[in-house]
């Protein structure tokens, strides 16, 4: 696993938003029309921008996997992250969705700490590649430095076949929200 730079962001990109096709939260998220497949795009482009100025971006040694990890207690309000908040809802949630992704976000970070934590905003792998160990290698490398950097790691996922792969893991389920589909939060105290 390395640390992905801004040349990366169209791989990373790719892998996510074919990854997350179909995922319910995603889903959830944008706006639901004819261009449902380029806003995903637009969702994992926005992110892919807030991981690389406010945490880290991470891909498999052969591109085919990444990683997407944000340290909330870093991210500021700057001009940057402004604009990127509005292509996000004019190219990706759509203006009438703003209040339903709001509420939905506001929600989830009730749940996590006072404190600073790892979050894992996005892991995913390409299709093809999928079930053959990238995920899990990266994610024992992402729980190793969230362990050496001292950081509960914090995650949501609305795949309910995910939720044993993250237990596996030395996760747990410590929450499980409504959005019209369940959505389990878990963490790891990395002790």
């Amino acid at each position: 696993m390395r640390r992905a730079t801004k040349h990366d962001r169209d791989v990373v990109v790719k892998i996510l938003s074919r990854a997350f096709e179909d995922n319910k939260s995603v889903n959830y998220i944008v706006r639901q029309d004819k261009f449902r497949r380029k806003r995903i795009k637009a969702l994992m482009d926005y992110s892919f921008q807030v991981c690389h100025l406010f945490g880290c971006v991470y891909l498999s040694d052969d591109n085919n996997a990444c990683a997407l990890i944000s340290f909330p207690d870093q991210k500021k309000a700057t001009f940057k992250s402004i604009f990127l908040d509005i292509k996000l809802i004019i190219k990706a949630t759509g203006w009438r969705n703003i209040s339903k992704v709001l509420t939905r976000e506001r929600v989830i970070s009730k749940n996590y700490p006072n404190a600073p934590i790892y979050y894992l905003w996005f892991i995913g792998v390409l299709p093809e590649y999928q079930n053959q160990g990238l995920g899990k290698e990266m994610l024992r490398e992402i729980v190793e430095e969230a362990r050496m950097l001292k950081r509960p790691i914090y995650l949501e996922t609305s795949s309910e076949k995910n939720v044993p792969w993250y237990q596996n893991a030395g996760f747990e389920i410590y929450n499980q929200l409504d959005f019209g589909y369940p959505l389990y939060l878990l963490k790891t105290t990395n002790k």
